[in-house]
């Protein structure tokens, strides 16, 4: 399987429900590095995964829509706890997409998957990956 790995980051305000998230409860603030990584069992005719330029731009768009958001307002997360694990299959959905209505080109068709990375720290990370 070949796969290729583009990265942005997003910042978030964001409270969650539960004893399980001690001080985390509380509204705060995170950012978090994105990783999107797209695979596929062989390179589409120009030799490539994807088209790095595109895959970029497109990481962007979905980010776009949730950077400097406060998600406890946004109405497609009321009443979820929006955990790095969740925003990570948010994205990871949405980058989805963004490759069915052709924004990665015509080759992306070709893609097998998709893995998104929440980087929370240098020592904590989640991921979530799907298929295409």
């Amino acid at each position: 399987m070949f796969a290729i790995t583009v990265r942005d980051h997003v910042m978030i305000a964001h409270s969650f429900r539960g004893e399980v998230f001690g001080p985390a409860q509380h509204l705060h603030g995170a950012t978090f590095v994105v990783d999107a990584t797209f695979r596929r069992a062989d390179l589409d005719p120009d030799g490539i995964v994807v088209d790095i330029g595109l895959a970029t731009r497109e990481l962007g768009v979905v980010l776009g829509a949730l950077n400097y958001r406060n998600l406890d307002e946004e109405p497609d997360f009321a009443g979820i706890n929006t955990s790095t694990e969740f925003l990570a299959k948010v994205i990871a959905d949405r980058l989805a997409d963004r490759v069915r209505a052709g924004a990665l080109g015509a080759n992306a068709a070709g893609l097998a998957g998709i893995t998104v990375t929440l980087h929370e720290s240098h020592v904590a990370w989640a991921s979530y990956e799907r298929e295409l």
